[in-house]
This record gives structure tokens, C-alpha cells and sequence, in this order.
């Protein structure tokens, strides 16, 4: 099966398609030799590949007449847009021509076809979007980053869960440490929601840490940290708008000194790995956990490598089974609406 996974890509998302998506996907098609589906307006998506070598490449073009914009209310559009690129490229999904979607466009938009094509997970109420982040022991997984703004404890338990899998799947973290991301490390910091999620998250067979503060994201003080979207989104675009002014501020200060620009040749390939290790379109896409297949959620403005990495990341997604790890993990853990219940099936022993 994994030498014929499907990636169907959304062609019309990106504020650049659909030259991003096409030049990533016809990458991706070159270094891997999978098969691709781009889905969008035939006739622009075969002009764009029209300017590449696609001799032998796995490339196939799925028409469709409508785009969900970036202003476009999420849920009204999926409905309503019923040939629209994000909507029709889940539906291949859902109809075994396809196994997973990346898509760079509206992402409330691809959140909402995810849910409404594929639906849910059973036994996950909400599904959440996950980002990888550099840290100082590698990386770290934080989730929610803004799929759902307001969240109940079960949700962030959920999330942990979703998270836990990813990290052990996808991350290749055999053992990984959870932590619920908190205005302080004691146990009277935190909201009703996070004092509630922490105690239903500490009777479980996670190896959960407790709270986390945001400089614990990048300490790799854990390996998955868990937070409502609002905060995670918030969390995610203060680092992007950091990691941006670092190195517009390093460039500055090398340019304006003849002994800074001597540095910098010196500390040239520092740098480079430095700017690699920020640099999102590495990673090239958050996954949207949690619905009932896999579905990329990449930047607005990707790069084409950023679009060939998602589509990769999407491919290893599907062969390595996570949605079935997440489901056995379920099992184990039924953190479900009614979360104040008897978890003597699964809490640890007293003894241990």
C-alpha cells in the first residue's frame, strides 16, 4: 500500500496558486516518485504544469469550478461551494481515490471539510491542529494552534492523547512526555478548564508532566504540550513574528560591520542550520488530528518546498497508521463528554 498513497492537493488555496502548489507537488512527484492528484481549475493547473518536466511523474489533474477564498465564512462555503478544490479533494479522500489532502488555503475552510467529508475519529470530539516547533532537545509538538478557540477539559485531554500518538508515530519519540500548557508550573495556576483537564490528565496512563510554561515549548522540557486554540494560535504567530525579526536582526547587525561580516563567513554554516531548523516550510504543514483520515493545513504563504514537504509529511501519515494507532490508543483511554467517571480501568496502580 505505501508505494500507492495518494496525495490529493488542493491547487486553488495558496495567496500564490496555483504556481505553489504545482511547482511542490511535481517536486515531490520527482523525489519520491508518488502518485499526485492537484485538484482546481484544469485549465490553470495545466498551464502551471506546462512549465515543468513532468515526463514520468504520477501527476493527475482533478477539474474543479470553485474556491473557497480566504474571507469565505469556513462552514457556509464547504456547504455551499460543493465543487470547490478543498471540498472536492477530501471527497477523493473519502471515496478511496485519494488517502490524504494538503491544502494551503482557507483553514478554517479545510478544518470544516475534514469534519464534514470524513467526519470525526470516534471517541474524539474535536479535532485539533498540530505544529512542530524547534526546541533545545530536538522538537515539540503543541496542539491545539487554532482550530477551536474555546475548549472544555475533555477537549484538552483529547488533544494530549492525539498528541502523545503523533509524537510516537510521527516524531519517532518512543516515549513522550506530555504538559498542559499554563500560566505557571504550580497547581493552583490555570483557569477552571486547565485545573480540570490537569486533574483528568494525571489519572491516566499518559506520562504527563502537569503544567508547562510557554519557555518549555522551546526547552523541550516535554515533548507534546497541550493548549486551546486561541492560545495556540497566539502562540504560534508570536514565535513566527520572533523567529522573522531574529533574523532580520542578525542580518542587520552583520551588514552594518565590516567584522560582522567577516563573522558571519566564519559562522556561516551555523546560520544556515540555525534558519533551517526555524524555517516552517522544513516540516511544511499542520496536520488536523483527530478526523477520520489525514488532511495537511499548510501556511497561506507556502513556499513550493513547504508544499512538497507537507505532501511528504501527509504520505508518511498514512503508512505509518496513525489514525488506527489513535484509535487502539482510544481504547485505553476513553476520555470522552462525560469525563468525570470511573477510571479504575486504566488510572495507574497506587503501588507504582
Amino acid at each position: 500500500m505505501e508505494d500507492r498513497i495518494v496525495v490529493a492537493v488542493d491547487g486553488m488555496g495558496s495567496d500564490n496558486a496555483p504556481a505553489v502548489e504545482v511547482e511542490g507537488a511535481v517536486a515531490a512527484a520527482r523525489k519520491w516518485g508518488m502518485p499526485i492528484i492537484i485538484v482546481g481549475d484544469s485549465t490553470k493547473l495545466n498551464a502551471e504544469l506546462g512549465k515543468h518536466n513532468v515526463n514520468g511523474l504520477d501527476i493527475a489533474v482533478h477539474h474543479t469550478s470553485e474556491v473557497v477564498g480566504m474571507h469565505d465564512h469556513p462552514s457556509d462555503a464547504v456547504r455551499r461551494k460543493k465543487d470547490s478544490s478543498i471540498r472536492v479533494a477530501f471527497e477523493l479522500v473519502k471515496n478511496g481515490q485519494a488517502h490524504a489532502v494538503v491544502s494551503a488555503g482557507n483553514s478554517g475552510a479545510t478544518m470544516a471539510a475534514g469534519m464534514f467529508i470524513l467526519k470525526r475519529v470516534q471517541g474524539i470530539d474535536r479535532p485539533a491542529i498540530a505544529t512542530v516547533f524547534p526546541s533545545q532537545k530536538g522538537t515539540t509538538l503543541i496542539l491545539d494552534v487554532g482550530g477551536n478557540v474555546d475548549c472544555k477539559p475533555h477537549h484538552l485531554a483529547q488533544f494530549a492523547l492525539m498528541g502523545e500518538v503523533f509524537a510516537r508515530y510521527l516524531m519517532e519519540k518512543p516515549h513522550p512526555t506530555v504538559g498542559l500548557l499554563s500560566n505557571g508550573a504550580e497547581e493552583s495556576k490555570g483557569n477552571d478548564v486547565t485545573r480540570d483537564a490537569h486533574q483528568l490528565l494525571k489519572g491516566t496512563l499518559l506520562d504527563y508532566k502537569g503544567y508547562v510554561e510557554g519557555r518549555d515549548i522551546f526547552n523541550g522540557a516535554v515533548d507534546v504540550v497541550v493548549c486551546d486554540g486561541f492560545v495556540g494560535n497566539v502562540v504560534l504567530k508570536v514565535s513566527e513574528g520572533l523567529a522573522e525579526f531574529v533574523g532580520s536582526l542578525l542580518h542587520q547587525e552583520i551588514g552594518s560591520r565590516l567584522m560582522g561580516r567577516i563573522g558571519y563567513l566564519l559562522a556561516k554554516p551555523a546560520f544556515a542550520a540555525f534558519k533551517k531548523r526555524v524555517d516552517y516550510s522544513e516540516v511544511g504543514g499542520a496536520p488536523l488530528l483527530g478526523i477520520d483520515g489525514i488532511g495537511m493545513i499548510c501556511h497561506g504563504g507556502s513556499t513550493p518546498k513547504a508544499i512538497m514537504n507537507a505532501i511528504f509529511t501527509a504520505r508518511e501519515y498514512v503508512a505509518r497508521q496513525v489514525n488506527e494507532k489513535l484509535l487502539v490508543q482510544l481504547e485505553k483511554h476513553p476520555l470522552k463528554r462525560e469525563w468525570k467517571f470511573d477510571f479504575s480501568r486504566f488510572t495507574k496502580p497506587k503501588d507504582v
